[in-house]
């Protein structure tokens, strides 16, 4: 019998541009006089921009100006930064977790394991179980759903709900009443889904207009409930937003062109200025398959103007115009989603 012989391949050698080349982070109060400047050079990787991202916008920064630039090998980024109150980052404990989260000490994703409550699964906020719901949006229906989870003896510690073209998106973190627990009996959870799903579906008897599951993942939140409504395609709202529900000053102006020069489709975003406007931007591009390979990001008073050069994770360019058509009302929509946002933690 013959053998087959397989050339050795070093599980080791994936990772040995990282380690060669380890991420080098800088918190720069001086350069600028208005906001901190933090700038990331590391070897690119899917998905390191939305990363980034993620971990500034969790620490409630506000970001006023960007650089991106990750063509080829190598990640460059700069990011203008300020807190909430627009004033520059000079906490001594917050500039260190931003170079230790963005740093090779703790790069990108390892870097949120101290924010538990921006991640959703089983261990997400302290013993808890989450669970996922989407369906259509009524008057009463949260407080139909708390009043089942109640009568089930379930306790709602925390929830995030997103709500977009008279849909809902919502994760809620529960435990048992008595033991403060997470719930591991499978019969007491199915009785609770099928409940929840009844009152998601109303009087509508498809199964397709409502969805219960149990998350058993480490997805941070606002991605999930992003994933949520995408894959429940609110997008496609047929007309139930209007110019009444968003006014001209707000209405986003979303176009699709094409570099030529570069290979590149571009995608300019204007819109009202808000706070963690570039992760929804970016999470929705992300999810959709498209890499970022350069962006540039500003404000200017209440307004923001976004560009970002993409191509699709196959290497083409969105040619065709319903492609285009999709993005546009995609981005749309992930702009619109957190108007609407709605969170709240059970003491």
């Amino acid at each position: 019998m013959a053998k087959a012989c397989w050339p050795y391949f070093d599980p080791e050698y994936e990772t040995l541009s990282a380690r060669m080349n380890p991420p080098r982070v800088s918190v720069d109060n001086i350069s600028c006089r208005h906001c901190t400047v933090v700038k990331i050079h590391s070897v690119n990787k899917p998905g390191i921009l939305l990363e980034v991202v993620q971990i500034l916008t969790d620490l409630d920064f506000t970001i006023t100006k960007a650089y991106i630039s990750s063509d080829g090998g190598w990640f460059m980024d700069v990011f203008h930064v300020t807190d909430q109150q627009g004033k520059k980052i000079t906490d001594g404990r917050t500039v260190d977790y931003i170079e230790r989260a963005l740093g090779p000490k703790g790069h990108a994703a390892d870097g949120m394991k101290n924010c538990p409550g921006k991640r959703v699964g089983v261990h997400s906020v302290g013993n808890h179980t989450a669970i996922e719901l989407v369906g259509r949006d009524r008057p009463g229906l949260l407080s139909e759903i708390s009043a089942v989870l109640a009568d089930l003896q379930f306790n709602v510690a925390a929830a995030e709900v997103w709500t977009h073209n008279r849909r809902i998106a919502c994760v809620l973190y529960v435990n048992d009443y008595s033991t403060n627990h997470a719930v591991h009996d499978l019969n007491r959870l199915s009785i609770m889904e099928e409940q929840l799903k009844h009152i998601l579906r109303g009087s509508e008897d498809d199964d397709k207009v409502a969805r219960t599951s149990f998350s058993m993942g480490f997805t941070h939140t606002d991605r999930r409930l992003h994933q949520m409504l995408f894959a429940d395609r609110d997008y496609e709202g047929s007309g139930v937003t209007s110019e009444v529900d968003y006014p001209s000053s707000f209405k986003p102006k979303v176009t699709v062109d094409r570099c030529e020069e570069k290979g590149y489709s571009v995608v300019s975003v204007q819109c009202k200025d808000r706070a963690k406007l570039m992760f929804d931007i970016v999470c929705t591009l992300t999810d959709m398959q498209y890499v970022v390979f350069h962006a540039n990001i500003s404000s200017n008073g209440p307004y923001a103007s976004q560009e970002y050069f993409i191509r699709h994770m196959d290497g083409c360019t969105l040619d065709a115009e319903g492609e285009k058509e999709r993005v546009i009302k995609c981005l749309e929509a992930s702009i619109h989603r957190r108007v609407s946002e709605v969170s709240c933690i059970s003491n």
